[in-house]
């Protein structure tokens, strides 16, 4: 029982063997030594709680970050011992944010849990007892025949038994899988392919044996033993043997198939699991910063705990009259008091910590991929896709790429081919009105049509025919590729109702130029292969499929010719195919094969071996044996191969032509205008990616292209790297461009990795080709991890493209003919390349901007509120007073919502005329930490200061302080966003200059303010010293302007400041400054605070003094009430300016009325 908790808990998980063994129709042996393996049921489980768990594991999610388990331990410090504020400050803020996440949290497993039970309740047929049986999905158990109808999905992982065709074969679509669209061909096994009805297959006796589940879609590795007559016959089974769960039966009556994987267990939910999430650098950077601001909270509570001791250790100050310390206290412990004194230091000043930082920022994330998904411009009108975004969490590292790492085949180029020339032992072909023409001539030449071209022209047509994966569907009589072709009937057939799928462009390229030149492919059905050579049929034996992967890159037939001869048609990269080729026009081929390239072609060599009986008999056995073994299958394969394809004899060779995509050249060439320097990553030939970079605009004419290809060895290697760059120092003037091979890009990388970095960093764009997938990734882990770490880009089509986009920091997927593999792998998928630069330069940009702006006034905020509160005590003895109750919303968060807003229209347009403006965003300006952080944050604390002092000597900042904090908040904010807007049209400058001048009137003017209040009687000074007067409110107006629309703005700060300055600082000595006390100066008494007999005084002097008229009127504060009610406003009087506007008007009438009474005699 304790072994049995230990494994649910996952600390003791069942030993599983590499291998499972399944029992056809479940039917067990009896002897006593088998032991039944246990398998999970068919239940999907996509959700994360249940209603038991929801509560507790919620709560242990939601209090696995710093900042809410932080806030816990505040909340419970507070409950526990006396604390300067109410527990409700600290716990009402963290129960809302953890009520609102577990909410959302708990609304959308709920959807999770509904979807899980309409799949798990949909109805199935299983055999069982000799009948067909129908259940619901989640009782199916591995080892179950289940039957499949067409056009269903299937409901598990099953290996298919049988069909309702005679050859055992069927059609499917794995759409909702990887995306592709073409139907792909599957088949059963010779020996099961007869069991068409329930009773041969409760009679069939086999077993599977297979590996255990994986997650990768394309790969299986199995064998079924079937007995038949006593005797146990093996076949191999691969991924053409296996039908995934998601997938829909296409074409095919019904099927049978046997359950190999259930459950959780299934591919597709494999899948679906969780896989290791990006985090971007702003995300990063707030961990930073939280780790920052906790070591500045805890300095602070320790400093203020030790100068409270410090402070206390005067018999006066240790126990005031109004506060005498009870028993229980004088008799406590001093290490409990000091740890007591310093939590209530952390809890004074624990917002520091922004508690509603992560959520504001994953709703700010969440609604901003809308509007990725919304844009019309990322619309693809033909293929009617739109952008998609997987994962919100990188929407702000779009605006921070520095490297694009791009495929060419399918991402630059449409992928649509068109088969333009070809070379047949060593002539070149071209093809004319679906006739093959010989370089030169014409289609009316004697020599220029096929039937007078025999032999090996007309071998190399039948490998081309005959060496492919392509399919074929007949119900279908007007599509693309078949129907109604004029040279397919004038060849002699008929191809109205065929239609070709294929996985490759290539390939269905290449099939459907053989057949308008006269050599059709028609028909495949089970191991039989069917040609028409101009009207003559020829059928031919399937025996085996050497796959195409991206090692070898090439794939292979051996097929039974009608004669009953074996042969092996090969077509690949001219690298995969030429150095293993004996005979053959092998050099004229290789020119051809240039040419082709240089032409912007892209190239596959066609070859072909014919076996003697003893050596297929050897390669039958060699593939058989690979192909059955359980254990290490690809490594055998692989050899398998090797040995299979050699000693080839060279056809020919072909020319496709890929075509751009639209607005490729003009995306490449905004993005180098932002900064982003562009790398083409393509595993075509090197004369081919030249040229296609030459015509996309990567490569200039002018660029001086430098190369690195046909490396031998390290030294050589070493010494060519050596020479590049001192030719690029030599003429760093000069644009370079640099072309590396995948041989070559080995041996830098083994190395030389920073002398190969250096070389790359000083070239304008970088083409590397002939490259593996896994080389891609590591050519982007190598500039994601170099000392400067830039922040990376991946963006293709293809599988071979998976290995980049996961390793950039952000990967994108372009939705093209490739299949859906990298789209499924990526952040983002778009449906064209030229879509990237709006994806970067404007919703990249924007985010950055507003994510970088709301982390920072949230740190900004709460720096703002916590140092005055740091200051205060000072004041108060360390008595641990509270400077304000409470941080209002209103004040700190409103602000925020204007630079942090939706897309603004005049942006977007500068950003269309200056795209290269991106460049002064780009780099964490805007995290830097002292620009507008730690300055901002020290120029508004030094403001509070000034309060601080002001409730000592004023009345006015007790009653307007909250409107004081809200009105310099939006005034720093908007004039931080008027530095932005110069940014997308100038070069910056330093921010922090401009927010000094912004600052340093409000501040002057409360410094200069109280110095006189401290050194001047109040017997001299005025009536004006209270109340404003309506002359002086008259003469500040004139220091503010009105925009064109109507808003209030600072006008032009190097023209206030002499005017203000000769106002501030009058010359001649200061009044009084000499003088000794003063009889009508207030002066402390025992006991009494300072303050108190301020307020006092001035009480009395309003009592005494008449009221001013505007005051009178209004029967308030002036800065709280506009002059001039609704009913004295006349019609034509503008409106009253924004309350921050009349802050600085009020403080320039103090200053006004403190001048005026020094200077009376």
């Amino acid at each position: 029982m304790l072994r049995w908790i230990r494994q649910q808990l996952g600390f003791d998980p069942p030993h599983q063997s590499e291998t499972r063994t399944i029992y056809v129709a479940n039917r067990f042996p009896q002897h006593g030594h088998y032991v039944p393996q246990r398998f999970a049921d068919n239940r999907i489980i996509s959700s994360k709680y249940t209603i038991w768990n929801f509560v507790p594991k919620n709560l242990f999610e939601q209090f696995r970050r710093i900042a809410n388990f932080y806030f816990l331990i505040i909340f419970l410090v507070q409950l526990m011992i006396d604390t300067p504020t109410s527990p409700i400050t600290s716990g009402l803020p963290l129960f809302f944010v953890i009520t609102v996440t577990a909410i959302k949290q708990g609304y959308e497993d709920w959807l999770r849990h509904k979807a899980d039970n309409e799949v798990n309740g949909a109805p199935v047929f299983v055999v069982r007892s000799g009948s067909l049986v129908q259940t619901r999905s989640k009782n199916i158990r591995v080892g179950d025949i289940v039957r499949v109808a067409k056009d269903e999905t299937f409901p598990v992982d099953l290996v298919l038994l049988s069909s309702d065709r005679a050859d055992g074969t069927c059609h499917i679509t794995t759409t909702s899988l990887d995306g592709e669209t073409n139907l792909k061909t599957h088949y059963s096994v010779g020996e099961t392919a007869v069991c068409q009805s329930v009773s041969q297959l409760e009679a069939l006796q086999a077993v599977v044996e297979c590996q255990q589940p994986d997650a990768d879609l394309y790969r299986f590795v199995g064998r079924i033993t079937v007995t038949q007559h006593g005797e146990e016959i093996v076949r191999p089974l691969g991924p053409e043997n296996l039908l995934l769960r998601g997938a829909r039966l296409k074409n095919t009556k019904e099927i049978f198939g046997v359950a190999v994987y259930t459950g959780m267990e299934s591919k597709m939910a494999l899948n679906y699991k969780c896989k290791s999430q990006k985090r971007s650098a702003v995300e990063k950077s707030m961990n930073t910063f939280l780790l920052i601001y906790l070591c500045i909270l805890l300095f602070e509570a320790i400093l203020s705990t030790i100068l409270k001791y410090a402070w206390q250790a005067e018999d006066k100050w240790d126990e005031p009259f109004y506060n005498q310390k009870t028993e229980q206290e004088r008799n406590s412990s001093p290490i409990l008091k000091f740890i007591s004194d310093f939590l209530a230091f952390m809890v004074l000043y624990n917002f520091i910590i922004p508690i509603s930082l992560y959520v504001t920022v994953e709703m700010q994330k969440f609604l901003g991929s809308f509007f990725i998904c919304w844009d019309l411009d990322l619309y693809h009108e033909e293929s009617d896709q739109k952008a998609q975004v997987n994962t919100s969490d990188l929407n702000e590292e779009l605006g921070q790429v520095e490297y694009v790492f791009t495929d060419k085949t399918g991402t630059l180029t449409e992928n649509e081919m068109q088969f333009r020339e070809c070379s047949i032992n060593g002539t070149k072909y071209r093809e004319v009105n679906g006739k093959l023409v010989p370089e030169g001539m014409t289609d009316d030449s004697p020599d220029g049509s096929l039937p007078q071209l025999m032999g090996e022209e007309l071998l190399f047509l039948k490998a081309v025919s005959l060496c492919h994966t392509v399919q074929i569907s007949y119900d279908q009589p007007d599509c693309l590729g078949g129907g109604g072709d004029p040279f397919a009937h004038a060849n002699g057939f008929s191809s109205n109702h065929m239609e070709y799928y294929a996985s490759s462009p290539d390939e269905k390229a290449l099939v459907e130029a053989a057949k308008r030149i006269g050599v059709a492919f028609t028909r495949c059905s089970g191991e039989t292969m069917e040609i028409k050579t101009f009207g003559q049929s020829e059928k031919y034996k399937l025996l085996h499929v050497l796959e195409f992967d991206a090692d070898r890159r090439r794939m292979s037939v051996i097929l039974q010719t009608p004669s009953g001869g074996q042969v092996l048609f090969t077509k690949g990269a001219e690298s995969a195919i030429l150095p293993f080729t004996t005979s053959g026009e092998i050099e004229k081929t290789r020119l051809h094969v240039d040419e082709f390239a240089l032409k912007g072609l892209r190239t596959l060599v066609v070859a072909c071996r014919h076996f003697s009986p003893e050596e297929y008999i050897e390669v039958d056995r060699c593939l058989n044996s690979a192909r059955t073994a359980l254990q290490q299958r690809e490594e055998r394969l692989q050899e398998a191969f090797s040995y299979t394809e050699r000693d080839l004899q060279l056809l020919g060779a072909t020319g496709v032509e890929d075509k751009l995509q639209d607005k490729v050249q003009e995306t490449i060439e905004a993005l180098r205008l932002a900064g982003i320097k562009v790398w083409v990553l393509t595993g075509d030939k090197h004369e081919t990616a030249v040229s296609v970079s030459l015509s996309c605009g990567h490569f200039h004419r002018t660029m001086n292209i430098l190369e690195l290809l046909q490396q031998r060895s390290d030294n050589e290697c070493a010494e060519q790297l050596r020479r590049l760059d001192r030719r690029i120092k030599e003429d760093h003037v000069i644009q370079h461009g640099l072309v590396v091979d995948g041989a070559s890009l080995s041996l830098a990388l083994r190395k030389h990795e920073k002398l190969f970095m250096e070389v790359c960093k000083n070239c304008s764009a970088v083409l590397c080709c002939r490259m593996a997938p896994l080389q891609k990734a590591k050519v982007v882990r190598l500039f994601k991890t170099s000392p400067e770490k830039p922040i990376t880009l991946a963006i293709g089509d293809g599988a071979n493209d998976v290995s980049m986009i996961q390793e950039a920091h952000v990967g994108i997927g372009i939705m093209g003919k490739e299949g859906r593999q990298a789209v499924r792998n990526s952040d983002y998928a778009i449906a064209r390349f030229k879509f990237l630069a709006k994806l970067l330069l404007v919703h990249g940009h924007f985010y950055y901007i507003r994510i970088a702006t709301l982390v920072q006034y949230f740190f900004y905020k709460n720096v703002c509120f916590i140092t005055p509160q740091f200051l205060y005590q000072f004041f108060c003895l360390f008595s641990q007073q509270g400077h304000q109750q409470e941080l209002s919303a209103v004040f700190s968060d409103l602000p925020v919502l204007d630079p942090v807003g939706l897309l603004s229209r005049l942006r977007l347009l500068l950003w269309i005329v200056h795209p290269d403006g991106r460049r002064h965003h780009t780099y964490g300006q805007w995290t830097d930490v002292w620009k507008l952080d730690v300055w901002n944050a020290g120029l508004h604390s030094y403001g509070h200061h000034c309060h601080l002092k002001a409730r000592f000597r004023d009345s006015f900042l007790d009653v307007d302080e909250p409107f004081c904090d809200m009105g310099f908040n939006r005034l720093l904010l908007h004039l931080l966003s008027l530095l932005r807007r110069h940014h997308l049209a100038i070069p910056p400058h330093p921010g922090h200059v401009l927010c000094v001048r912004a600052a340093a009137i409000q501040r002057f003017c409360l410094v200069r303010h109280h110095h006189h209040r401290h050194n001047l009687p109040l017997s001299r000074r005025g009536e004006e010293d209270l109340l404003p007067t309506p002359a002086a409110h008259q003469h500040t107006e004139e220091s503010v302007s009105t925009s064109p629309r109507g808003d209030p703005q600072l006008c032009g700060v190097p023209v206030l400041l002499p005017a203000w300055a000769e106002r501030l600082f009058p010359p001649g000595p200061l009044p009084g400054a000499n003088d000794g006390p003063v009889p009508g100066r207030c002066q402390p008494l025992p006991g009494v605070r300072p303050q108190q007999q301020v307020l006092e005084r001035q009480r009395e002097l309003l009592l005494q003094r008449p009221q001013h008229p505007d005051a009178v009127a209004h029967r308030g504060h002036p800065l709280l009430t506009p002059r001039g009610g609704p009913a004295d406003r006349s019609a034509t009087e503008p409106p009253p300016p924004p309350l921050y506007i009349q802050f600085l008007n009020s403080t320039q009438l103090q200053l006004d009325a403190t001048r005026n009474s020094k200077r009376e005699p």
